[in-house]
């Protein structure tokens, strides 16, 4: 196995490393509505109930993530794939034709997830070139049971369950 340590090669070992990491697909909203395609959702704490992501400082959507109070995150499906690459992109409107409700301050939430969570945000920390938002779950559901859509070597599988345990 080789070894890289220097600066300069370190960004694309994280890359290359982190390719063989399979991550759960989500789509962070905020009001605006704004929203993106993000593996960084993480779940922090369970007391009090805090969740947590991260988005490039840059991105066309940190503005509205650094003036938002809450967020919801959609925990994705194996049908969504075509939903995570419009969140993905940059230069459109992500919400065209993306059915959703909004709660009463403007958060969307979008009806194609099998999953979500929302949250009020408690905390922001500027982590190298993203910003880490932490936030405490105030509401969620679970529309259906789905395998999850999850990203591994550049391309999106999906999880599946084995088989239940049986004794004897």
């Amino acid at each position: 196995m080789q070894q890289e340590t220097t600066n300069a090669t370190t960004a694309a070992l994280l890359r290359r490393t982190l390719r063989r990491h399979a991550a759960g697909v989500t789509i962070i909203t905020v009001p605006g509505p704004a929203g993106f395609t993000a593996t960084s959702f993480s779940s922090v704490s369970l007391e009090p109930a805090l969740i947590s992501f991260c988005v490039a400082a840059a991105s066309s959507v940190a503005h509205a993530v650094r003036r938002a109070d809450r967020f919801a995150v959609h925990l994705l499906g194996a049908d969504n794939s075509g939903l995570a690459d419009r969140f993905a992109r940059g230069g459109v409107d992500r919400f065209v034709g993306t059915a959703r409700r909004h709660e009463p301050d403007g958060l969307p939430i979008l009806a194609a997830a099998p999953a979500w969570l929302s949250a009020r945000v408690v905390a922001r920390h500027p982590a190298g070139d993203h910003v880490l938002v932490i936030g405490e779950v105030d509401a969620g559901g679970v529309r259906e049971e789905a395998p999850a859509l999850m990203r591994h070597d550049g391309r999106y599988v999906t999880a599946s369950q084995p088989p239940p345990l049986t004794a004897g």
